[in-house]
């Protein structure tokens, strides 16, 4: 079984498909991880992330894989590496570009091939996983977004700025050539910008728990 969560930045797609994982015994798929990770390849090989022909060639060749439920790049676990302020502009940056995107995808499916999971991601439900048995668009209104992520203290931008990069991303994600940030028409949407976490799980499990 899939179940597939979209969304944009800091709607809580992490923490509620972690929640979702714990409860349902799937394993939790983070698609945005992977696109982080090619980004750390990038920078570690030192290429030009503006030359999309590099981007790609680093991309196809990343070996990425998911062992004991961490992330690992070409054999190395990358997780803690992956939540800084460079790489969360530049894997945004990286994965508009269509050869990078199929790359990932071909990863997400391979794993989803093997285990029942839960993704989450910008194009989850309407790209990687369009046959998911539960689907779910997460949304909040971007000033909510920028607060709780402030609230986080893993950034280094202020409010303000955070609120800016926010919607600057949200412009990019939704005008991708391919794997835009959308609504899929069977996809059950939640705003989340005046619901507690708590709140969120419950519309989810519900969801899971319908299907089941």
């Amino acid at each position: 079984m899939v179940v597939a969560i979209d969304g944009p930045a800091g709607v809580g797609k992490s923490s509620v498909a972690s929640y979702v994982a714990r409860q349902f015994g799937l394993f939790n798929l983070n698609s945005g991880s992977f696109y982080r990770a090619v980004a750390v390849k990038v920078m570690d090989e030192g290429a030009d992330l503006e030359d999309v022909d590099a981007v790609v060639q680093c991309a196809e060749n990343a070996a990425l894989d998911i062992r004991d439920g961490v992330l690992f790049l070409d054999g190395k676990a990358v997780e803690h590496r992956l939540r800084t302020d460079a790489v969360d502009h530049w894997s945004s940056v990286v994965s508009t570009i269509i050869p990078v995107r199929r790359a990932v995808n071909r990863h997400l499916r391979r794993i989803a091939g093997r285990i029942d999971l839960v993704a989450e991601g910008r194009d989850m439900t309407t790209v990687v996983f369009p046959s998911a048995e539960v689907k779910v668009f997460l949304d909040a209104d971007p000033a909510v977004r920028a607060r709780r992520r402030h609230a986080q203290g893993t950034s280094t931008l202020s409010l303000e700025e955070l609120e800016t990069s926010i919607r600057e991303r949200d412009e990019r994600d939704r005008r991708k050539e391919e794997g835009a940030l959308t609504v899929a028409p069977d996809a059950v949407v939640i705003d989340t910008s005046a619901l507690t976490l708590e709140e969120v799980y419950d519309k989810v499990s519900g969801l899971i728990e319908t299907y089941l």
